[in-house]
């Protein structure tokens, strides 16, 4: 990565060109977890603030899973099935693809896709039952 100085900003690229933000905004802060969450391929120097992301991600996610299950009349075991899927697919390909990291520093990807889980699934249960219950019950 070649980098420039430029005011309270490093401005650089990486190896396949593409320009980006590195350190300090304009207003001296750290790029924020938020901006850094939305943000393809960006750097975590710390690995407990992606794991941060990674868990609030997922727990947002099994809400809204919850509230499409709930709407969508699905139910029984292959909602259950397909809430893991789904939940565990995304968050896989969340930090896989979107950003990219290196999986052997959180201890291996199973690490990375089973932060947080029990939590969404609880999240997804609730949700699930009182939207379900609430416009299929009769």
């Amino acid at each position: 990565m070649t980098s420039v100085k430029s005011g309270s900003r490093t401005v650089g690229t990486d190896k396949n060109g593409s320009i980006s933000t590195i350190g300090k905004s304009a207003s001296g802060e750290l790029m924020s977890t938020w901006s850094r969450a939305f943000t393809a391929n960006s750097e975590w120097p710390d690995k407990d603030e992606f794991l941060d992301v990674i868990y609030w991600a997922r727990q947002i996610l099994g809400i809204l899973i919850g509230i499409v299950w709930g709407v969508l009349p699905l139910k029984g075991f292959i909602a259950l099935l397909l809430f893991a899927i789904v939940n565990a697919g995304l968050v896989y390909l969340y930090f896989s693809t979107f950003q990219n990291v290196d999986e052997e520093e959180y201890g291996g990807a199973w690490e990375l896709t089973k932060e947080g889980f029990m939590t969404s699934f609880a999240g997804f249960l609730v949700t699930w039952i009182i939207i379900y219950s609430g416009l299929h019950h009769q």
